[in-house]
C-alpha cells in the first residue's frame, strides 16, 4: 500500500442488505477521508440486497454467495447445519483470498463467521473488520439496537453506541478500532434511535476502515 497514486489499498466488502454503509465507503474511497483506496468486490449472502445495486452503479464487481444450497446438501439436523456453515465459510474464504484484498469490511453482514473462515483469512494475512451497532462488550450479536432500546426503557442504560472492531471467532469480541457513544433520548421511538445510529455508522465505518488500513500499512513497513 504505497502512497503513490498508482497503488491503492484494496478493500472487499461483505453485505446483506440495503448497503448504506457500503455507500458511505464507496463515496469516501480515494478521497481525503479514505485515501489511496478502492473497493475491488462486494459479496452478498442475499440475492435481493440493494447493496448489490449500489455496487453495480459504482462499477464494482459483485458476487452472490448464499448458505441455502449448502444446507440442502446436508442432513436437516444440527450436525448437518454445522457442516453446511463450515463448508460455506471455507468457500467464502477462498473466494476472498483469490481476490487478494488488503482488508475485508463486514458492512451489515448478517452471517456469523466461523473459525474456519477467520483462520483461513488470518493464514492468508488478510485483515477483517466489522461494524456493530453497540459499544464493546455490550449487546453482542443480533438485535443489538432493539436490546439497547429495551434496556433504556428499563432504566438500565442511558446511552448505547457503535463500534468498528477486528473480527475474531467470538461474535463481536474482537479488538475495537474506533467507537462512538450514542445518547438515548426519553420518548424516542426505537425507529428513531435506529435512524440516529445509522447516521453514526456511516461516518464511523469510514473512519474505522481508514484506521485499519493505516494499521496494515504500519505492520508491513515496520
Amino acid at each position: 500500500m504505497a502512497e503513490d497514486s498508482e497503488t491503492l489499498a484494496c478493500i472487499l466488502v461483505l453485505i446483506s442488505g440495503n448497503g448504506s454503509n457500503l455507500q458511505a465507503l464507496i463515496d469516501a474511497c480515494n478521497t481525503p477521508r479514505l485515501p489511496s483506496s478502492k473497493i475491488i468486490r462486494v459479496i452478498s449472502n442475499r440475492k435481493d440486497a440493494y447493496g448489490l445495486i449500489r455496487a453495480h452503479n459504482a462499477s464494482i464487481p459483485t458476487t452472490y454467495h448464499n448458505l441455502v444450497k449448502y444446507k440442502k446438501q446436508q442432513a436437516a439436523n444440527e450436525a448437518g447445519i454445522l457442516r453446511a456453515r463450515v463448508a460455506y465459510d471455507q468457500d467464502l474464504a477462498q473466494m476472498i483470498i483469490e481476490e487478494k484484498p488488503d482488508l475485508v469490511v463486514c458492512a451489515g453482514w448478517m452471517h456469523i463467521l466461523s473459525s474456519a473462515f477467520v483462520d483461513a483469512l488470518e493464514e492468508a494475512h488478510i485483515a477483517i473488520i466489522n461494524l456493530h451497532p453497540a459499544l464493546p462488550r455490550q449487546f453482542n450479536g443480533a438485535g443489538a439496537i432493539h436490546r439497547a432500546y429495551e434496556a433504556f426503557q428499563k432504566g438500565e442504560i442511558d446511552h448505547t453506541g457503535v463500534m468498528i472492531h477486528h473480527v475474531v471467532s467470538e461474535v463481536d469480541m474482537g479488538e475495537p478500532i474506533v467507537t462512538k457513544e450514542v445518547p438515548m433520548i426519553k420518548g424516542e421511538s426505537e425507529e428513531e434511535l435506529e435512524s440516529r445510529i445509522h447516521e453514526v455508522e456511516w461516518g464511523l465505518i469510514v473512519e474505522g476502515t481508514a484506521r485499519a488500513l493505516r494499521q496494515i500499512k504500519a505492520r508491513r513497513t515496520s
